[in-house]
């Protein structure tokens, strides 16, 4: 399954909005560094879906604020 994730970094509080189908919007924490923001929003997005963090990859947009992630 692949989703459209809409990430905005450096939040108060982690959460998961629902935009549409197969579209979400995902507050974290983390600042883009490192891949900080990257690995909070896969664990959030593992979290959400109820998956193991093995099971998310970025498709697309390792580096922008709108990434494809496929769900295996």
């Amino acid at each position: 399954m692949k989703i459209s994730v809409k990430v905005k970094t450096g939040t108060k509080v982690e959460k998961i909005e629902e935009l549409g189908k197969n579209s979400f919007l995902v507050f974290v924490k983390a600042r883009p560094e490192k891949g900080k923001a990257n690995l909070a929003m896969e664990r959030a997005v593992a979290k959400h879906f109820g998956v193991s963090l093995a099971r998310i990859k970025i498709a697309s947009g390792s580096t922008s604020k709108n990434k494809i992630l496929e769900i295996k």
